[in-house]
């Protein structure tokens, strides 16, 4: 296998976590439960009768390009001489038994999918364009996307590497890209990335009515918590419509601490996790999609990896091994501006998850989106605790051969799902005493003891006859 260190005619930023644009201060919206109460962990709730937003299929303003350079190729005849850590733990070997992602769209909302890796073997369709140009997301400057691509649906050539749904079919739709600016106007403030919070909701109306299954968005929005704007409301009806409306599985990224400006600049380790220092969106809508938090080869979550209680479950984000962008081989690290660094993040351990569902959705074709996201959560390798649960990794590691072979009577038609409740462990016995049961045994022991010197008496009794008749 060949490994490509990728490189920009341009010193840039890795662009590993890309922002969908700065959200606007507003109002809160209208909400069944009072402000004063909610707590800031929790978006608004959607008004009723809240439509998905208009797509107008173009970006909202006219972005152009910067003086960052593309991405380029730097592959050289060197060899990956190890399967990815990530792809081992997971046991994708063993899951591809099962299910492969064929008849699957999964739709990479990133910065384009490039289709000429081979590895992706004619699957990329263009789904759509918001930043520039006619290439309906096949154009990706940034390379991003393209890895993310290549994790969660490249197919196994030569080598050891394979994606996680090797058969699925890619939906490309560029939304984001960091070699694009827009300047500003009268009606818009000036924006040093392309991308924002109300394309990412067209984006996501536009896959789900082009028949995407899954969804992946390794894209996070991250602030302090502060007002909902109208753009954060079309992207929570967006997202509403494409689970509910179209059943389309939303797989998000968590979201990643950087204090460089592209991801949450503080972590939710708060005592009280239901009150945040940041607010990862569309994590945040915790309810409709899966947020994916990032593990470490060691088991350990990362420490870049977004806390909160919207985390849903987790996946490798490490060391990530995917194809190369701009070349013909694979790649396993970034030249950035800070020099050559591994690829990492959540965004890579999000299209780990999205490849698991599409293989899930193949196996199991007649799963509602909701059935499918529970059924991940429910055979994910939970942490300790009395709910299986924790703001870390959500349900836990991701487990697709169990999410593909576990029988779960929660599926089956009219089953309630039991909710989990303390245990009690205490070792000191109950006061006072419970007589009926006692006073059964004791009799049940006394007549078994009647019984048993009745046999013995009728024992020695017939051997006394014996002996005096000898």
């Amino acid at each position: 296998m060949r490994t490509g260190i990728r490189r920009t005619t341009a010193a840039a930023t890795a662009g590993l976590l890309l922002l969908t644009g700065t959200l606007p201060q507003a109002s809160a919206q209208p909400s069944s439960t009072p402000a004063t109460a909610r707590p800031n962990s929790v978006p608004p709730d959607l008004p009723p009768g809240t439509g998905a937003p208009a797509d107008t299929g173009a970006p909202d303003v006219k972005y152009k390009r910067t003086n960052k350079g593309c991405v380029e190729s730097d592959a050289k005849s060197e060899l990956i001489e190890y399967m990815p850590w990530g792809q081992v733990y997971l046991n994708l070997d063993q899951a591809h038994r099962f299910a492969k992602g064929k008849g699957i769209k999964i739709a990479i909302i990133d910065t384009g999918v490039d289709p000429r890796n081979p590895r992706f073997g004619g699957r990329v369709q263009g789904g759509g364009e918001y930043v520039f140009g006619n290439a309906n997301g096949t154009d990706d400057c940034d390379g991003h996307g393209t890895e993310v691509a290549g994790v969660a649906a490249a197919a196994k050539t030569e080598g050891d590497f394979v994606g996680a749904a090797p058969e699925a079919t890619i939906l490309a739709i560029r939304q984001t890209s960091d070699r694009f600016e827009f300047e500003g106007d009268a009606n818009n403030e000036k924006r040093a990335s392309a991308g924002k919070v109300g394309t990412l909701a067209m984006a996501i109306v536009r896959a789900a009515n082009q028949d995407a299954k899954v969804i992946n968005i390794s894209l996070t929005n991250c602030s302090s918590p502060k007002g909902f704007s109208a753009d954060d409301q079309k992207l929570q009806a967006a997202i509403r419509y494409a689970v509910d409306v179209k059943d389309v599985v939303i797989v998000t990224a968590a979201g990643n601490l950087s204090d460089q400006g592209t991801g949450c600049a503080a972590q939710n380790n708060n005592l009280d996790p239901n009150t945040v220092n940041s607010v990862s969106s569309p994590a945040w809508f915790a309810n409709d999609v899966l947020s994916v938090g990032s593990i470490a080869r060691s088991g350990d979550v990362s420490s870049f990896s977004v806390w909160g209680p919207w985390v849903s479950i987790a996946a490798p984000g490490e060391e990530i091994i995917s194809v190369d962008p701009k070349g013909t081989g694979l790649t396993n690290a970034n030249v950035t501006a800070q020099g050559v660094q591994d690829i990492k993040g959540t965004s890579f351990a999000s299209p780990y998850v999205a490849g698991i569902t599409a293989l899930v959705r193949e196996r199991f074709p007649n799963l509602k989106a909701r059935q499918v996201m529970e059924r991940l959560k429910a055979t994910a390798l939970h942490p300790g605790g009395v709910t299986g649960k924790d703001n870390k990794v959500g349900f836990g590691m991701i487990n697709p051969v169990a999410a593909l072979t576990a029988v779960l009577p929660a599926e089956a038609a009219g089953f309630k799902t039991q909710q989990p409740r303390e245990l009690n462990t205490s070792v000191t016995p109950p006061q006072g005493l419970d007589w009926p049961p006692i006073i059964v045994a004791l009799s049940g022991i006394g007549a078994g003891g009647l019984l048993l010197a009745l046999t013995l008496f009728v024992r020695n009794s017939l051997n006394r006859k014996r002996r005096s008749t000898a």
